[in-house]
């Protein structure tokens, strides 16, 4: 009895997750259409007004500007490497686990 409504728990779960990720995805496939057309259905003309819109891209005024972002950039980065590298490190250098051979 218990497996029978465990097994049926589980298929509701399952079926609820992909009607929130059908809505999800028809909802996003909407934005995507939507933004299209406000663009005359032009991909890149809407992935620039996406990078202006995020800052990853713009006009600077001056060549102080822009290495003001440049630097702030770099930064980003250099922090990424410092988070990144111990983790890294500590996975590599790990102990190896010793495996015993059964001989038959």
């Amino acid at each position: 009895m218990t497996t029978n409504n465990t097994n049926r728990s589980g298929k509701l779960f399952l079926a609820m997750m992909v009607g929130v990720g059908v809505m999800v995805g028809a909802w996003a496939m909407g934005v995507v259409l939507f933004s299209l057309s406000q663009v005359n259905w032009q991909v890149s003309e809407l992935l620039r007004s996406y990078l202006v819109a995020t800052g990853a891209i713009g006009e600077f005024q001056t060549l102080v500007d822009f290495y003001s972002h440049i630097k702030g950039v770099e930064y980003i980065i250099c922090l990424a490497f410092l988070v990144a590298f111990p983790a890294f490190f500590k996975y590599v250098n790990r102990p190896q686990e010793k495996t015993v051979a059964v001989r038959r």
